[in-house]
C-alpha cells in the first residue's frame, strides 16, 4: 500500500511538471509548434514518451491544462454569481465573465502563461471547441448567460451573438497582451489585474449597449 501511494504521488508530480512545461511552451510558441518530446524535456523527463503515457494525445494534454485552470476560475465565478440573485445591472454579469479570469491570473503570480495559452488554443479550429465546451458546461455560466439575456433582451438575437463573440475576443486578447507585457517587464495601461478587469468590464458593457444598425436580408448579391 505504501509503495502504491508513493508511486501515485510521483505520477501526480510528474503530471504537474508536464502540465506546467506544456502550458509555457504552448503559450510562447503555439501548440503544434511544440512536440511532445520537447514538452517532456522541458519537464525534466528522461523518457520522451512521458507526455503520451500520462495524458495520451496532444489534444488530451491541452484539455488537461484547460481543466486545471477552469476549476479555479469556476470557483471564483460561482462566488460572484451567488451574491447577485436576479440583478438587472449589466456590469454585474459582465464582471462575472471577466473578474474570475483576472483574479485567477493575479493569484498565479508572475510570470504566468495561461492567458497566452488560451489565445493560442482559441485560434486553432481543432482545439477551439475544447475551450468553448469547458466554458459553457461550467455550472456557474448558466445563470450568467441568463443574466446577460435579461439585461440585453432588446437586442436582436443575432446582434447579441455577434457582440458575444466580440466580448470573448476582448477578454481573451486583452488578458493575453497584459500577461505578455508583465512577463517582458513592459508598461501596462493599468497597474493591477483588478484595475485591468475594471477597464475591461467597462469596455464590454459599452460594447453591449452601443447602438446597432438593423440589417436587411438579401438573397441576391449587390
Amino acid at each position: 500500500m505504501a509503495g502504491r501511494a508513493v508511486r501515485a504521488e510521483q505520477a501526480g508530480a510528474t503530471r504537474e511538471l508536464i502540465l506546467t512545461a506544456a502550458e509555457r511552451l504552448f503559450a510562447e510558441r503555439g501548440v503544434y509548434a511544440v512536440s511532445n518530446r520537447r514538452v517532456s524535456e522541458a519537464a525534466g523527463q528522461g523518457n520522451n514518451t512521458a507526455v503520451g503515457y500520462h495524458f495520451g494525445t496532444k489534444t488530451d494534454l491541452v484539455r488537461a491544462i484547460v481543466r486545471k485552470h477552469a476549476a479555479r476560475i469556476e470557483e471564483g465565478r460561482a462566488r460572484l454569481v451567488a451574491g447577485l440573485d436576479d440583478s438587472a445591472d449589466l456590469h454585474d454579469w459582465v464582471s462575472c465573465l471577466v473578474r474570475p479570469v483576472t483574479e485567477h491570473l493575479a493569484a498565479l503570480g508572475s510570470p504566468t502563461w495561461y492567458a497566452r495559452f488560451c489565445a493560442q488554443v482559441m485560434t486553432d479550429p481543432a482545439l477551439y471547441p475544447i475551450m468553448v465546451e469547458e466554458s459553457l458546461t461550467a455550472p456557474s455560466m448558466r445563470p450568467v448567460v441568463d443574466g446577460l439575456d435579461r439585461c440585453l433582451n432588446e437586442l436582436p438575437a443575432e446582434v447579441r451573438a455577434e457582440r458575444g463573440d466580440m466580448a470573448r475576443h476582448l477578454i481573451l486578447h486583452t488578458t493575453a497582451e497584459r500577461e505578455r507585457a508583465l512577463a517582458e517587464g513592459t508598461p501596462t495601461p493599468r497597474a493591477t489585474w483588478q484595475e485591468a478587469a475594471t477597464g475591461l468590464v467597462d469596455a464590454i458593457v459599452g460594447l453591449w449597449l452601443a447602438p446597432f444598425t438593423p440589417t436587411r436580408c438579401s438573397t441576391s448579391p449587390r
